[in-house]
């Protein structure tokens, strides 16, 4: 760390979408189709830098509702069931291409991808890719971090000191749950954070969190070398800030690498494209058009005008990107160095999702990355948070300002006049959770009843989601996510009344808790301030 370090972090997540009444559920979809293209593709490359003794370190926040999602049974057996579909549907592909030699060969590079995926999820790591990525932590390449319990935006929760300690907690307790040890650092919904949270953090034991940009520079004290170092809240937890140019450079289809015209264009898919009653047997309900994953088309021109997918010709570029990349954060942490008193730490957060997902070839960029910068032990440094703390751990003093990675900077993406009406409803169901909470806390209780205050505070959790209000702006399946906050408040509303009045249906906390089934070890006690 001579000159400095490079920070890169994925943060997974996607809310808690399980439904074992229907066979084909379309939001399990979200699920699966980032298995097949990001955290798939993500472990074959730690995989192959291990094997090729390739020395690299990064960090990844898997969040507590994608952890319970990627490690239950029912969710595994559905997600091979889904992959053995497309994989019949590649092969029809593959038969009704024949007459186009380039879209035939496109035909048959995703048969075997599809084949191979299936084989590597099965084989390599039955089923159990929380295993694969715990391997990789013990191995000290990956850095392990998570989140909030369902990704509530904590800035807007903060009403209650409550909710927003049990989101962090069960948060935490989740990820111990899974890998045996708490997190150094923790990710913020959102990079959503307000004054006082660092107080939260230090309770549960974190040691650093990011926040984004402005966070940093508008902070109660104008740091002097800005996000290049971090702050120290006046608690010993620090804050990390977002480097904007790093970020954008990958992040921005517009301005970075994504929108690059040799890489697959994402919004075209034979799901979309071809007749319905071909694709029916692949579509849920036979009707609903979906992604397939299966995309012939490059980035180029408009619609109607779009080129033919190159798999080879766009690597070829993912690896000349990934030098441009490193290139520039070399550049950026030299001229950085001649400024400042100590190293200069560069941190680049981004969605995981975006490689493999958005940016279909954004894994085989990782790699390249991580290689070329193992190759070059001179040159720029990669590593984790903690690792510069551990040799910087003294850091100006300053609380960040309130802040958030959305659109505008602050809270406006979570509330505005599509979603407001959630808030209200969320703490009048908090404040009740906490009364009954302490009212019940010290009691002996039958059964039924712990199980069903236990489910109401679990019911909660799930309705704060900032999943919810987050796609109520934004537009896209704006109905589910109505519905999903409704029934959880409403199922919430029922536990309430029926703890009230003392009489339950056993037989509906049963399915409640089947249908919830996250959060195992949740304690309605925690609730009472």
């Amino acid at each position: 760390m001579n000159k400095g370090l490079l920070c890169l972090v994925l943060h997974a997540h996607l809310p808690y979408v399980c439904h074992p009444e229907a066979g084909d559920f379309l939001e399990e979809r979200w699920l699966f189709e980032a298995m097949t293209e990001c955290y798939l593709p993500l472990l074959q490359v730690f995989d192959r830098l291990q094997e090729d003794r390739i020395p690299f370190r990064l960090s990844l926040s898997l969040s507590p509702t994608l952890m319970t999602m990627l490690a239950d049974e029912f969710l595994q057996g559905k997600y091979v069931a889904h992959v053995q579909g497309l994989i019949g549907l590649a092969e029809k592909e593959v038969v009704r291409t024949k007459a186009d030699p380039a879209m035939h060969k496109l035909a048959r590079f995703y048969r075997r991808f599809l084949a191979e995926t299936l084989q590597v999820y099965q084989e390599r790591y039955q089923g159990d890719l929380l295993s694969a990525f715990k391997k990789h932590q013990q191995a000290g390449n990956l850095e392990l971090l998570t989140t909030a319990a369902t990704h509530g935006f904590l800035p807007l929760l903060s009403i209650s000191e409550t909710a927003v300690r049990n989101q962090v907690r069960i948060g935490l307790q989740t990820f111990e749950s899974y890998f045996g040890r708490p997190p150094q650092g923790f990710w913020l919904p959102e990079c959503g954070y307000y004054p006082g949270l660092e107080s939260v953090l230090q309770e549960a034991g974190i040691g650093y969190f990011f926040v984004d940009t402005h966070g940093i520079l508008h902070a109660s004290q104008r740091p002097r070398h800005g996000i290049y170092e971090p702050l120290d809240c006046g608690n010993g937890v620090m804050a990390f800030g977002r480097d904007r140019e790093s970020s954008r450079q990958v992040w921005s289809a517009q301005e970075g690498y994504p929108g690059d015209f040799d890489y697959r264009e994402y919004y075209r898919d034979i799901g979309f494209d071809l007749d319905l009653a071909y694709l029916a047997p692949y579509l849920p309900e036979g009707k609903i058009r979906v992604n397939t994953g299966i995309k012939y088309y490059r980035v180029t021109g408009g619609d109607q005008q779009k080129a033919i997918y190159e798999p080879q010709k766009a690597r070829e570029k993912a690896r000349l990107h990934a030098m441009d990349f490193l290139q520039k954060r070399q550049r950026q942490i030299e001229k950085l160095s001649r400024a400042m008193a100590i190293p200069p730490v560069v941190v680049a957060p981004y969605d995981a999702e975006l490689f493999g997902h958005w940016w279909f070839e954004g894994p085989v960029w990782l790699e390249a990355v991580l290689r070329q910068a193992a190759g070059d032990p001179g040159g720029l440094q990669l590593g984790a948070c903690s690792d510069y703390l551990k040799v910087f751990p003294d850091h100006p003093v300053a609380t960040p300002s309130a802040s958030s990675w959305g659109d505008q900077g602050y809270s406006s993406f979570w509330i505005n006049d599509t979603n407001d009406w959630i808030y209200p409803l969320l703490h009048k169901a908090e404040s009740e959770l906490e009364a009954a909470a302490c009212q019940w806390r010290d009691k002996q209780l039958h059964a039924w009843l712990e199980r069903a205050l236990n489910q109401a505070a679990r019911s909660l959790l799930l309705a704060q989601g900032s999943d919810w209000p987050f796609i109520m702006q934004s537009g896209t399946t704006v109905d589910y996510a109505y519905k999903r906050i409704t029934d959880h408040l409403a199922r919430f509303n029922y536990l309430m009344d029926a703890i009230k009045n003392h009489r339950i249906d056993e037989r509906y906390l049963l399915a409640l808790e089947t249908m919830d089934a996250i959060f195992p070890g949740l304690d309605f006690r925690d609730y009472c301030p």
